[in-house]
């Protein structure tokens, strides 16, 4: 049974840690990083970071890091999903929930497309970081 987010239960600072997960991946050079502003779309979640990565060992990385950028602030890790296989790990902030593709499995499953009404959140400091190569 998926789980059903409580309303009354907000993580303080939900954009704040999907922009910091979204720097995480921009500097350990994933590709084609969004942020949807899923507020209102979604029952489960308020934002999906969502990131193509270049390599499995890439993929953990990104994962550990952003795991650890959590705990500073304070916020647990409800789910954890794909990380043994790295196509596609999914991390469950409850409020925030990051997908990391590597690049076959992203167009396969177009969670982009699939949410396309939602509103991207556009980060500069990432936007430049992406740039870089």
């Amino acid at each position: 049974m998926a789980k059903k987010k409580d309303p009354a239960k907000k993580t303080p600072g939900a954009d704040q840690f999907a922009v910091m997960a979204a720097r995480v991946a921009a500097e350990r050079r994933c590709k084609d990083i969004v942020v949807l502003d899923l507020r209102g779309k979604s029952p489960a979640t308020d934002y999906f970071v969502i990131a193509t990565g270049t390599s499995d060992r890439q993929m953990k990385a990104v994962a550990e890091e952003i795991c650890q950028e959590a705990k500073k602030m304070r916020l647990q890790l409800f789910g954890r999903a794909g990380y043994e296989q790295a196509r596609w790990i999914l991390l469950d902030f409850v409020d925030v929930v990051i997908h990391l593709f590597d690049s076959e499995y992203r167009d396969y499953y177009d969670l982009d497309l699939l949410w396309g009404d939602a509103e991207k959140l556009i980060i500069d400091s990432f936007d430049s970081a992406q740039d870089r190569d």
